[in-house]
């Protein structure tokens, strides 16, 4: 499925090509390749490469980020769901999206959830989420559900489904990679034998690599006391292991995405591994993964508008035999995407049309 560059209702007029989005695809399957190598690829100079990066950086928010996946570095991960009061909704993403310990940061249901991401590490339950959300009357409820196996998502996102690139380019940007990855995605392919452990010179790699996916090994060297090359060898090592991967965080309106939807299914458990595996086919799907709780399946579809949500739901989810029950989740606004939280909070909402 190609979604097409439309602008949606407060999306700024701005001159976004198929070239842009063949960057932002290459870019998801390996944020570190030089844009000379890039530009081989697309067919472009290293100049047009430069000016287009630095063009979606400024105009829709492009990040590179270097991110840890919580289960290679013993962590566990929880998809949180707090019931609101509408109006205290704004104020109390933003107080979540602040914690370095939450992402996808999600405003749904009209204001009255918030849904987000939290990591832990199972010896230290004091730091979870739960015990420091406030305890006021604009909180009616919490719910949450341990992420038992991702089936798409983290470094993977809808940029690869997109059919910006062919694929004889998407194998000459994997093959741009020096680093064997761990797999096609979280969850899958060789691990380490046990978590990674992380010292302070990690800590601060990895910090600066939040930040900026693209960060040089000079920035990373002063930042953590280490030489260039040890730099470089201890991010082959990271990434070789699933610890580090790399995503993008931007404007999904470029690829004509105007409706964000948080899908709960309740699948027959014998056929939760295969129904999941699917769902991660389904070209609309930008996340699914297996959970604890009534509703065993937790998924994102990325969608044009509230019509084509209507189709999915009455086909492609309508023909897995094994749901009993879906309930879907508007997303209002984004506050926080995949990495650390970026100020100003309010300009970089990303907000999704409730409709035509």
């Amino acid at each position: 499925m190609d979604f097409d560059i439309e602008r949606g209702a407060g999306t700024p007029a701005r001159a976004f090509d198929p070239l842009d989005r063949q960057l932002i695809q290459a870019l998801q399957l390996d944020g570190r390749a030089p844009f000379s190598r890039l530009a081989q690829v697309l067919g472009v100079s290293d100049q047009t490469v430069a000016r287009r990066y630095a063009r979606l950086r400024e105009s829709s928010g492009l990040r590179v980020l270097g991110l840890t996946t919580p289960e290679a570095v013993g962590e566990v991960r929880w998809m949180v769901r707090v019931q609101c009061a509408p109006a205290a909704a704004g104020g109390l993403a933003e107080a979540l999206a602040r914690r370095e310990d939450t992402a996808w940061v999600n405003v749904c249901s009209g204001g009255a959830e918030i849904t987000c991401t939290a990591r832990a590490h199972p010896d230290r339950q004091d730091d979870l989420l739960l015990q420091r959300l406030p305890r006021t009357p604009s909180v009616v409820g919490i719910a949450a559900h341990c992420v038992l196996h991702t089936f798409f998502g983290g470094e993977q996102s809808l940029a690869l489904k997109s059919g910006a690139l062919d694929p004889e380019q998407v194998a000459q940007v994997r093959a741009l990679s020096a680093v064997p990855g761990p797999g096609p995605g979280p969850g899958h392919g060789p691990r380490a034998a046990g978590p990674v452990v992380l010292d302070e010179g990690d800590r601060r790699l990895l910090a600066v690599l939040a930040l900026d996916g693209r960060a040089g090994f000079a920035e990373l060297a002063a930042a953590t006391g280490w030489s260039a090359s040890t730099v470089r060898r201890r991010m082959e090592e990271l990434q070789g292991v699933g610890a580090l991967y790399y995503d993008l965080d931007f404007d999904w309106r470029l690829f004509g995405v105007h409706a964000m939807t948080q899908l709960w299914l309740d699948v027959a458990p014998a056929e939760l591994a295969a129904t999941g595996a699917a769902l991660a086919e389904h070209p609309e799907i930008g996340y699914a993964a297996a959970v604890t709780g009534p509703s065993n399946l937790n998924a994102v579809v990325l969608s044009p508008d509230v019509p084509a949500l209507y189709t999915y739901l009455t086909t492609r989810i309508a023909m897995l035999p094994a749901v009993r029950r879906v309930e879907s989740s508007p997303v209002m606004w984004t506050v926080k995407g995949p990495g650390p939280f970026v100020t100003p909070v309010r300009s970089r909402r990303r907000p999704w049309r409730a409709g035509n």
